[in-house]
């Protein structure tokens, strides 16, 4: 599951294009929630805290180095769905943009080629393939 995290942050940092397999997205987001919250608990238990309730330092640089990985992930697993990267600002709409965006980040790829590339899930065996290049 770590290859997932490694793979999206240090390997794909800021790469826009191409498509990300749900499960690539979305062990992103589970990695990135428990470091993010090790950094929040960190910044607490020196008492780095810029004010009660928000992170420190250690946190603003986490989320700082993650937001170009998080942002590229993001825009690629919409390619997956063979949506635009600029079909993320449909979280501006209130409410409704969010649930609209969960619900694309949920979805299934589109099957073979789309307008983005090559299904990731073409050959089956791309999480056996990392680390072997």
């Amino acid at each position: 599951m770590f290859q997932w995290y490694k793979k999206v942050v240090f390997e794909n940092y800021a790469n826009f294009s191409g498509r990300a397999r749900r499960s690539e997205y979305w062990y992103f987001v589970l990695f990135n929630m428990i470091f993010a919250i090790c950094a929040y608990l960190l910044d607490t238990l020196l008492n780095l805290n810029f004010e009660p309730g928000a992170g420190g330092p250690f946190y603003l640089i986490y989320m700082l180095g993650v937001f170009i990985p998080g942002l590229a992930v993001a825009v690629r697993r919409l390619h997956d769905v063979n949506k635009s990267g600029w079909f993320f600002f449909i979280v501006l709409i209130p409410l409704i943009g969010s649930i609209w965006l969960l619900v694309l980040f949920f979805s299934e790829g589109t099957k073979g080629t789309n307008d983005y590339g090559d299904d990731p899930k073409g050959n089956g065996n791309e999480i056996n393939e990392i680390g072997n290049e």
